[in-house]
């Protein structure tokens, strides 16, 4: 039986079925914490953070250590080791088959796989039963928390999908009884509920199961003011019309269309979230659109008709999933173009979506799975703020996500299964198009190997190239180019882009010159020897600035650039760039990749970028390629600064534009920046790769802060909190070790607003506190941002005294500085502790204060923020229609500057107003769209005050036991976070929720705590 790993509830080892002791309970959390990666490294860092969370004691990485080698003495001869990584950090290497999470979800994977509903039933029952309670029972971190509720979604995915196959197999009239259960515990899942019904339809049952629609239809309606789904209606349509096919031999895709998965909605159910209608919106993912990622189409593609059938057999629609095509070949054979070209056929067969990403597997700096996952993530609806910071949660919710959906991913260019296999779809409704230069023996997949284009093909390449006129009239050279350019696509198209530029030139030139080129070449060199004749050649015929712009962009970061990137590099205009860039998209060694909102995008195929390297490594001088990348990030963090600015999010109030070296023109920033969300949304992932370039070189390491530090309210409003964290951090550790205090007191500030948003808060006291020792003798505008920071989390936590403190001398600083942002923040900060202490017209005064000085000021964020606190004073004093008029004045600004979080503060009270206006339904579905954005941005504050609100509606509504469920939560929320003066709020309102459901000791017990709460 050999030695078993338990962690799908308390955590346990077992050798040959008898317990093995394993240490006291820290050991036992050091162990799981390692199991829970079985085979990846843990850095020591993320160790503590798992094992102690905010808690680390004094030496904790010593306990660490002895904790481990105290693991390893027991685990020794069982085959399970824990090896220390070289770069530092942890893993442990265990048979996955041995660790009950692993075994889970491998068998998972393969009940999803199976093609027969039995053998299905029977893997889904092995899976379930690896589980003996709760994940990780007994422990209480912060990530240990967040695992738990991730294996837990699984484990609910798991069941419903055992439900599923059950359903097929007629066991229905078995599964009553643990349906109705179900049912109970999720009140407001859909599919929970689309089980139920068709059990019940099948079992003879028909008005059971229309009395439990009429239910769920209530429920919905009571809590979160939303109609059932469209999915649930068309099932209880069907049971409602006696549609024969419920009630006799079931239907084998009837299970599967009842309602969407409680982790991954429909998109249909999305699409009516939008305008509010139908079904709720999934907590994780909130409100998705279908992703479509897939680049154009080439409009020229000659050729593999065979190879394109054969892909679309392979894919017929009722093949079992999922199913993966692994497309090889040479470079410049054509492996993208191809599987572009096969994707957009088979795009309809996945009305779920189309994934893309180029892995870039054959260049310097290969993409990152764990940076592709969160792309995925969020082009799945997941936001910044709830996609996983570390890469085994990021794989576990990719493919939860995926588990019910029809979804085809592309990875184009992938250097080794292990740039793949995270990324992978496990789905029985997706598949996967994979390209590589590699045949990737390792992965199971099937292949297809695409050769060199016979004769006749490419002849037909260049003649669609040229027109026949030109081919036919010089048909020896014509096959002369293309057999010297072996069959190569690439090579071919390069040759022929050369010819397309120069109509006057006759093909027997290029057809001597790329055969001498040719002959020229060793083996050595960079790609295919063709395909270097081709681009040699072309090279040779630009003029030296076309050249020069090659070389410097084949240094550039990232996949694609925009033309004021090349501006950059050659210290020009951005006009005189565009007219470069399109000499260079002329000879097509550079492809157009997009247009998007701020223009058009580009891109350079990897051999292109290889042989420009080369050449830059020959030609261009160290200082020359440090000044060109020194412009970039300087124009890199002028415009995000001006974006930033434009937005007016951030209180700092703080330029960074004095650390850019270079700037494109005021006119160009203008039509840049025309709309800035749209130009970062384009731009983010090259910024960050910019800054991530940047902190590698000492020298540019204070400027790379100054972009990272730029783009916070960018990353805040578009919700990139895993982005923001994670580029700061870095640039922290850099600044840090540089000694550069300046740098880091402005990241430590802004990486304090980031855990305040993330209801974080012993960190973001810690990082406002460094902030202000390190700005000490600065700028009194970065301590005024820090210390109104720090101000604000010690309100959030109920410490008035410290907070009010703070408030005035941020304010002071603020006026030293003639930082009105700032001080508009803080003087509102020091109105809400009015209001929260009872001195409404003391507050009232202050908040009248910050819309003037915001609105004289054009700073629309703080006109938005103190519309929101003077609608929570008119709500204090009961005039409700004041305060729905101040929140609406509010959303109505955020939303413009495209700040959904914010909107959603403005949301949430404007629906607790209505209900209290008798304006019920309005006011419950406002509520429920704001608890859903709140999960969305892992917003827990948010959460818990529309928790609140909602118990208070249901309250209002005469029913206490939905408005007690509702205030527990936030009670628990609170209570978690620490925010003591909204903590007592809400035991008031679960006092009164008691009280009213007759449980007079519990609304006493609740009472009494809240008034211990403000008496502390």
């Amino acid at each position: 039986m050999g030695t078993l790993f338990g962690i799908l509830g308390s955590i346990e080892v077992r050798r040959d079925g008898v317990p093995v002791d394993v240490g006291h309970a820290m050991q036992q959390r050091v162990l799981a914490a390692l199991l829970a990666d079985a085979d990846r490294a843990i850095s020591i860092d993320a160790l503590v953070d798992r094992v102690w969370g905010d808690a680390e004691p004094q030496q904790g990485r010593r306990r660490l250590y002895g904790y481990i080698s105290r693991l390893r003495t027991v685990l020794a001869g069982d085959g399970t080791t824990i090896a220390r990584e070289r770069g530092g950090g942890y893993r442990i290497t265990a048979d996955p088959s041995l660790v009950d999470v692993h075994r889970f979800r491998e068998l998972s994977d393969r009940a999803r796989r199976a093609t027969a509903d039995d053998q299905a039933a029977a893997l889904w029952r092995e899976a379930l039963g690896l589980w003996r309670g709760s994940a990780f029972a007994g422990v209480d971190t912060a990530w240990f928390n967040a695992q738990r509720h991730l294996l837990d979604a699984e484990r609910l995915a798991a069941q419903l999908d055992l439900v599923d196959v059950r359903l097929r197999l007629a066991q229905h009239d078995r599964m009553v009884n643990e349906l109705v259960a179900r049912a109970e515990a999720h009140p407001l899942d859909e599919r929970v509920t689309g089980q139920l019904l068709l059990a019940l339809c099948r079992c003879g049952r028909q008005a059971e199961a229309l009395q439990e629609y009429e239910r769920a239809r209530r429920r919905l309606a009571d809590e979160l003011g939303v109609d059932p789904g469209a999915a649930l209606k068309r099932l209880y349509g069907r049971i409602l019309a006696g549609d024969p096919d419920l009630s006799g031999e079931p239907d084998p895709a009837a299970a599967r269309a009842v309602a969407p998965s409680a982790v991954a909605p429909s998109a249909d159910e999305e699409a009516k979230a939008e305008d509010g209608s139908g079904s709720a919106v999934n907590p994780v993912t909130g409100r998705q659109l279908v992703p479509r990622l897939l680049p154009a189409d080439r409009f020229l593609f000659v050729g593999r008709e065979t190879e394109v059938d054969e892909v679309c057999r392979l894919f017929d629609r009722n093949a079992a999933g999922p199913l993966t095509l692994l497309v090889t070949g040479p470079a410049g054979v054509g492996k993208t173009a191809f599987a572009v070209r096969t994707s957009h056929r088979l795009a309809s067969r996945f009305p779920d979506g189309q994934l893309h990403a180029d892995l870039r597997g054959f260049g310097d700096e290969p993409t990152d799975p764990f940076m592709v996952l969160g792309a995925f993530l969020r082009a799945l609806g997941v936001r910044g703020g709830t996609v996983p910071a570390e890469l085994t949660g990021r794989i576990h919710l990719y493919r939860s996500l995926l588990a019910q959906r029809q979804v085809l991913v592309v990875l184009d260019n992938a250097a080794g299964s292990h740039q793949v296999r995270d990324l992978l779809p496990s789905g029985l409704g997706c598949s996967a198009v994979v390209t590589s230069r590699t045949m990737m023996a390792e992965l199971d997949c099937r292949r297809l190997a695409l050769d060199v284009l016979d004769s006749a093909t490419g002849l037909a390449l260049l003649r669609e190239m040229l027109g026949s006129d030109r081919t036919d009239a010089e048909p020896e050279s014509a096959r002369s180019i293309v057999e010297t350019c072996g069959g190569l696509p690439l090579a071919v198209w390069v040759a022929g882009a050369r010819l397309a530029a120069r109509p006057h030139l006759p093909l027997a030139v290029v057809a001597r010159a790329l055969a001498d080129e040719e002959r020229k070449l060793d083996e050595l060199a960079v790609g295919h020897i063709a395909v270097r004749a081709s681009l040699e050649l072309t090279y040779r015929g630009m003029p030296e600035p076309t050249q020069h712009a090659l070389r410097l962009l084949s240094l550039l970061p990232g996949p694609d650039f925009a033309a004021w990137t090349l501006a950059a590099l050659l210290d020009v205009d951005v006009p005189e760039a565009e007219a470069v860039v399109d000499d260079l998209v002329e000879v097509h060694l550079v492809q157009i990749g997009s247009v998007g909102a701020s223009g058009v995008r580009y891109q350079l195929h990897d051999l292109v970028r290889l042989f420009g390297r080369e050449r830059a490594h020959q030609v261009v001088r160290h200082q020359d390629h440090t000044a060109a990348l020194t412009r970039l990030l300087g124009a890199g963090l002028h415009l995000a600064d001006l974006a930033a600015d434009t937005l007016s999010v951030d209180f700092q109030g703080v330029s960074q534009t004095d650390l850019a070296s270079w700037r494109v023109s005021p006119a160009e920033a203008g039509r840049l920046l025309a709309d800035p969300l749209a130009w970062f949304t384009e731009e983010r992932l090259f910024l960050i790769e910019v800054a991530e370039q940047a902190l590698d070189r000492a020298e540019a390491a204070p400027a790379a802060a100054g972009l990272a530090t730029a783009l916070t309210t960018l990353f805040q409003v578009g919700g990139h909190f895993d982005d923001w964290e994670r580029l700061q951090n870095r640039a922290l550790k850099v600044a840090l070790s540089n000694d550069d205090r300046h740098s880091a007191a402005k990241l430590h500030r802004c990486l304090g607003e980031l855990t305040t948003i993330l209801d974080r808060y012993p960190e973001a006291l810690n990082h406002f506190e460094q902030a202000l020792l390190l700005a000490e003798g600065q700028d009194p505008s970065y301590r005024a941002g820090a210390t109104a920071g720090l101000a604000y989390v010690h309100r959030l936590l109920g410490q008035y005294p410290l907070a009010v403190l703070h408030f005035e001398k941020a304010a002071e600083l603020a006026r030293q500085a003639g930082n009105v942002n700032c001080l508009v923040y803080a003087t509102n900060g020091l109105g809400v502790i009015d209001l929260e202490q009872g001195r409404i017209e003391a507050a009232v005064e202050r908040f009248t204060d910050c819309l003037r000085e915001s609105r004289v000021a054009g700073y629309r964020p703080g006109e938005a923020q103190a519309l929101r606190c003077l609608g929570q004073s008119h709500r204090e004093r009961g005039t409700y229609p004041a305060a729905a008029d101040a929140y609406r004045q509010a959303l109505v600004i955020s939303a413009d500057l495209g700040d959904r979080l914010t909107a959603t503060h403005a949301a949430c009270w404007l629906g607790d107003v209505l209900v209290r206006q008798g304006e019920h339904r309005e006011g419950r579905r406002l509520l429920a769209q704001s608890l859903w954005t709140y999960r969305e941005f892992g917003n827990l504050w948010g959460e818990a005050a529309t928790l609140y609100a909602l118990a208070e509606a249901q309250l209002a509504a005469g029913r206490p036991a939905l408005a007690r469920r509702r205030a527990e939560a936030a009670v628990r929320i609170w209570r978690q976070i620490g925010s003591h003066t909204w903590l007592a709020v809400a035991l008031d309102t679960l006092a009164t929720a008691h009280r009213q459901a007759g449980d007079h000791h519990a609304a006493t017990r609740s009472r009494d705590e809240a008034a211990m709460l403000r008496s502390a």
